[in-house]
């Protein structure tokens, strides 16, 4: 059967072996045109609104893909969903998220259940709806490359009707709140070095102090720390090294002091 819906098993570094699960069209569509994106630049037809909704509905077909496939990796961690941009423009998000929840149930697995994980990158947190989806998945990996207002415009180039940081932030905080007891919210940080002197990186002193102090507000479980590991969509954009990383983390933990949070890089 040929796949409509998913991609992989593969090896995440953050989430070990995934199926992915992508809820949108096969062109890529989303809010962000993050200098670093790994599927490439987000042309203006393919840069849409927060405020603009998908309506794909899942057929019968994604409950046979996901059972012709998960039958065969009861070792799974997680199913994620999120390829194609940004997953919670589908209106329809939870009914693919309700097909996967029973097919997972069915299934008998070597050891604990894989996590219905979702991607966002937190520009829609701000509409209610929108947050009611997204606390149902038992992770969620929420994006905040930046803590500044000309850091998030440089790095992540939203469209022009995204709300501005701190709303976004303040809506990850609310997430949070939000959130049943027993789910998880991580949040993600792709820090990047720019080979542009007039193109100043996210990977600035000012940006990751606030970021940290950002995080130490929302109070997350996790904190995900990592960089481009395929060809990104500006050219002038590069990883930043593994001893960056960790210098990172080491800001991160000297700042937020709290244990509860769990920060590590990939």
């Amino acid at each position: 059967m040929p796949r409509e819906y998913t991609y992989g098993p593969f090896q995440s570094r953050r989430l070990k072996l995934s199926l992915g699960v992508d809820v949108l069209s096969k062109i890529k569509i989303c809010t962000y045109n993050c200098a670093y994106c790994e599927l490439g630049i987000t042309s203006k037809d393919q840069l849409v609104s927060p405020e603009h909704r998908i309506n794909i509905k899942p057929t019968i077909n994604f409950q046979k893909e996901l059972l012709s496939i998960l039958k065969y990796v009861p070792h799974l961690n997680s199913i994620t969903f999120g390829y194609n941009g940004e997953p919670t423009l589908n209106i329809n998000l939870l009914d693919f998220l309700k097909i996967a929840i029973k097919v997972r149930n069915r299934l008998n697995w070597t050891e604990s259940k894989p996590k219905l994980t979702l991607f966002t990158n937190s520009s829609k947190l701000y509409l209610d709806e929108v947050r009611e989806r997204v606390k149902q998945f038992e992770l969620v990996l929420a994006k905040l490359d930046a803590a500044t207002e000309e850091d998030f415009k440089r790095t992540n180039c939203p469209h022009k009707d995204t709300p501005n940081l701190k709303t976004i932030i303040n809506s990850i905080i609310k997430l949070r709140k939000e959130m049943p007891i027993d789910h998880k919210l991580a949040i993600q940080c792709l820090i990047y070095n720019s080979y542009k002197k007039e193109f100043v990186s996210n990977n600035n002193p000012e940006n990751i102090e606030k970021l940290a102090y950002t995080i130490k507000k929302i109070k997350p479980d996790f904190v995900q720390v990592y960089s481009i590991a395929r060809i990104p969509a500006q050219y002038f954009v590069f990883a930043i090294d593994q001893d960056r990383k960790k210098e990172i983390v080491e800001k991160f933990k000297e700042i937020i002091k709290n244990e509860d949070i769990k920060i590590n890089y990939y």
